[in-house]
C-alpha cells in the first residue's frame, strides 16, 4: 500500500466522524501512543514517519515511527535488541544529561539536523542546540562547546522549531524561558535566520509575541511556523502545562496567531484558544499543547501531547500521551478535525 493510498483510508474514516463525531460511538480524539511521549514532534522521511519526543526513561530523544500516521511503534535499537532507540545517545560537552526537551528535526541537503533544549553546564539553565545525523533515527552528533541559542538576561531559551520558506532561507523559533523562577521575565517567541546548513543562526533574534492574553495564564510557549495556502500561521501553546490533582482540567492549551512573513509582523486570532481541555460526551482531553504541524501533500496535519486520564477525566499517570488530528482550513483560518486513531487491523 502506498503512503496516499494508506492516508486516504485512515482519513476517511476521520472525515466522516468530523461530520457526526456528537453521535459517535468513539472520542473525539484518541491516543496514537500511551506511553510518555511529550512534546511531540513527527517528520517524514520517504515512506516513513518518524516522532521524537522529549526524553524519557527511554533515552535523550526517544523515536517512534509509522507508515499511516494511525498506527506507531517505539523504535527499538537494531544494533542493541531489547533496547530502545535513543536519536541522540551522547549529549554535546555544554549539556547536562536529564532535561532534553522538545526535539524537532529538518532534512538539510543530505543532512538531517536536530534541535533540542538541554541544560547549560556552565549557566545552569535551559539552552537550545542543534545535532547532525545522516538518517532520521540518528544518531545526532553535536560536539559543541556553547549552546546554539541561549537568552541568559532573560531565563534562557526552549522549545527550538526550525521553518524552511518558501525561497529556501531557514528560521529558527524559541522562547525565552521568562517564567524561570529566577528570572521572572514576560515569555516571548522569536526568531532569527538561519545558516544555510542549519547549524549556526545569523542576524539578531526577533520577537514575534509576547504574553498578554487572559487564556495564556502568562505564559506562551513552543511556536511552530507553517505556510499554508492562506499565508503564515505561528501556532503556539500557553499558560501552564501541568495537570494539577485540585484542578478540574489543564488550563494548558494551544492557539495560533497570522504573520505577514516568516519573520512577522504576526497577531494573535482573537482572544481565545485553537484547541482547549474538554470534558464532554465526546471524551476527555486534558492540556493538550507542544503542539507539531505538517503537511502531507494537501493534507495538514497537527501533533499534540496531552495528560493521561481516567474514563471519568481525572489525572491518570503523570504522563502525556500523544496525539495527531487533521488540519482543517475554512475561509482561510485552520479548524481541528476529529483526531485519527489506530486502525481495525492494529487494535
Amino acid at each position: 500500500m502506498t503512503l496516499l493510498a494508506a492516508l486516504k483510508r485512515i482519513l476517511l474514516p476521520a472525515c466522516l466522524a468530523a461530520a457526526a463525531h456528537a453521535a459517535a460511538a468513539e472520542p473525539q480524539f484518541l491516543p496514537l501512543i500511551q506511553h510518555d511521549f511529550p512534546d511531540p514532534f513527527v517528520l517524514r522521511a520517504g515512506d516513513t514517519f518518524y516522532a521524537y519526543s522529549t526524553n524519557n526513561e527511554r533515552g535523550n530523544v526517544p523515536v517512534a515511527t509509522s507508515k499511516n500516521l494511525a498506527d506507531w511503534t517505539l523504535a527499538g535499537d537494531p544494533g542493541r535488541p531489547g533496547h530502545a532507540l535513543d536519536a541522540m545517545p551522547e549529549l554535546p560537552p555544554w549539556a547536562k544529561k536529564g532535561s532534553t526537551w522538545a526535539p524537532e528535526v529538518i532534512r538539510v541537503g543530505t543532512n538531517y539536523v536536530l534541535y533540542f533544549t538541554a541544560r547549560s553546564r556552565k549557566r545552569d539553565i535551559q539552552c537550545v542546540g542543534a545535532a547532525a545525523a545522516a538518517a532520521p533515527q540518528g544518531p545526532f552528533v553535536s560536539t559543541a562547546d556553547e549552546p546554539l541559542v541561549c537568552q541568559p538576561e532573560l531565563g534562557g531559551s526552549i522549545d527550538a522549531s526550525p521553518f524552511r520558506d518558501q525561497d529556501g532561507k531557514l528560521y529558527l523559533y524559541f522562547k525565552n524561558d521568562g517564567n524561570n523562577p529566577n528570572v521572572r521575565k514576560p515569555t516571548e517567541l522569536w526568531v532569527q535566520p538561519l545558516a544555510a546548513d542549519g547549524l549556526s543562526v545569523t542576524g539578531e533574534a526577533k520577537s514575534l509575541l509576547r504574553d498578554r492574553l487572559k487564556w495564556e495564564g502568562g505564559l506562551i510557549e513552543a511556536p511552530t511556523m507553517i505556510h499554508a495556502p492562506a499565508g503564515y500561521f505561528l501556532f503556539f501553546s500557553g499558560n501552564d502545562f501541568a495537570w494539577q490533582r485540585e484542578q478540574r482540567l489543564s488550563n494548558y492549551s494551544i492557539g495560533y496567531a497570522t504573520c505577514d512573513g516568516p519573520q512577522g509582523p504576526c497577531k494573535e486570532a482573537g482572544d481565545k484558544p485553537f484547541l482547549y481541555s474538554f470534558s464532554s460526551a465526546d471524551g476527555c482531553l486534558s492540556g493538550p499543547g507542544h503542539q507539531a504541524v505538517f503537511n502531507v501533500g494537501p493534507r495538514w496535519f497537527i501533533a499534540f501531547h496531552a495528560w493521561s486520564a481516567t474514563r471519568g477525566c481525572r489525572p491518570l499517570d503523570a504522563i502525556r500521551w500523544f496525539y495527531i488530528a487533521p488540519l482543517l482550513w475554512k475561509d482561510g483560518k485552520p479548524e481541528i478535525g476529529v483526531g485519527l486513531r489506530p486502525t481495525t487491523a492494529a487494535r
